[in-house]
């Protein structure tokens, strides 16, 4: 009886999440929606961080200039310390396509201590940008290619439904192998981890966002207690969301396959770092919340395959079908990176390799190398 209980502990936990965890799997109900209206005049201002990024801001900045919207969106880029020309390159687009005058180049001033650079840097934009008085700020990341017609349809949905922070998780890169194969997973698991429809309900504390798009409402903002209330953390994103639902905001998250990231996490290293950045720090640093995850994992994930392999019919039955409900939670975001339905297979061993990069992350944590990122070590125990 007990090995059949053990067995049945996957079943459970894929029962809740296909059932029971805000149907986060249903990827076709989290695409920005079409609005039935055209947004009403806003002006808009986008803030662009920006280190050593010459090879993406060009298209980022041109895509932000060329934005289909009532009234042409001005573009703050904070240049934070560039070695590679960062500047010189949006500058240039911005002049090619005649917006030169909607283009503003901040010099980053230097980075103060408790701050992370991103946010810093974003810190300094939306101060520039707050001069002018807009209707809403553009947070977003200088990789980030945007469709003309996108910003345009977050801003009306906005306005449709009252949102004060509207954000989407664009289509990233799935190049290589290694991207093809894990990049995929981590939007699957990001979504677990942040259910939207949660996210949407005042009524829960859920709160999440994707820091390549969001657009928030100055008051809004304001209210959460600014840039600096945040200024610390490593998943910044998710951070902004949750102070602003904190202060009484309304927020919506969802995905688009129009917009796009224009960087390349290459192999299974660069996609390693990417995870393995802010892992532990999810974790708040917690050795008992990372055990209690990697166990987690292998119960999950792990477990259904191993289950097939035990030789008796009835665990093999349990863990046939907490395979299954994986398989069938997994398929949406598959069909949504166009991927083939036999990559569902390779989830258990993906989410080994997400179980690996998280003790790697709490390692380099422990060694004074947490959260690097352009040259930075953000998220160590002196950072705390």
């Amino acid at each position: 009886m007990a090995p059949i209980l053990l067995a049945a502990v996957p079943l459970g936990i894929w029962l809740y999440l296909l059932f029971a965890r805000g149907a986060f799997w249903r990827v076709h109900t989290h695409l920005l929606p079409p609005s039935s209206e055209s947004p009403n005049p806003a002006r808009i201002v986008a803030v662009v961080p920006a280190r050593d990024e010459a090879p993406v801001v060009g298209e980022a900045v041109r895509s932000l200039l060329q934005q289909a919207l009532p009234r042409p969106m001005h573009v703050i880029l904070v240049d934070d310390g560039s070695s590679d020309g960062t500047a010189e390159v949006a500058r240039r687009v911005a002049a090619g396509i005649g917006a030169a005058d909607r283009l503003t180049i901040l010099a980053g001033k230097r980075l103060p201590r408790g701050w992370t650079g991103k946010l810093w840097a974003v810190s300094q934009g939306v101060a520039a940008a707050a001069l002018t008085v807009p209707d809403y700020y553009l947070l977003t990341d200088a990789d980030i290619q945007h469709d003309a017609e996108s910003i345009g349809r977050l801003l009306a949905m906005a306005q449709e439904r009252n949102i004060d922070l509207a954000s989407y998780m664009v289509k990233l890169s799935v190049g290589s192998r290694a991207e093809k194969l894990l990049i995929p997973a981590f939007v699957y698991f990001f979504f677990q981890l942040y259910p939207p429809r949660w996210i949407t309900m005042p009524a829960t504390t859920a709160a999440g966002a994707a820091g390549g798009c969001i657009l928030i409402r100055p008051e809004a903002l304001e209210r959460a207690g600014g840039i600096s209330a945040i200024r610390n953390a490593l998943i910044d994103d998710c951070a902004l969301a949750a102070a602003v639902k904190r202060s009484g905001g309304k927020l919506w998250l969802g995905l688009t396959d129009e917009s796009r990231s224009i960087r390349s996490y290459e192999g299974f290293s660069g996609v390693g770092q990417m995870i393995s950045r802010s892992a532990f720090h999810q974790l708040r640093h917690s050795t008992v919340l990372l055990l209690g995850t990697v166990l987690g994992l292998a119960v999950t994930y792990l477990a259904p395959p191993l289950l097939l392999l035990s030789g008796r019919w009835a665990p093999m039955l349990l863990g046939g079908m907490a395979w299954a409900f994986m398989t069938i939670s997994y398929l949406p975001i598959l069909r949504f990176y166009r991927r083939s339905p036999l990559w569902s297979l390779s989830l258990p061993l993906v989410a080994t390799f997400y179980a690996g990069c998280t003790v790697y992350s709490a390692f380099r944590f422990w060694t004074g190398s947490g959260g690097k990122w352009k040259g930075r070590a953000q998220d160590t125990i002196g950072h705390r």
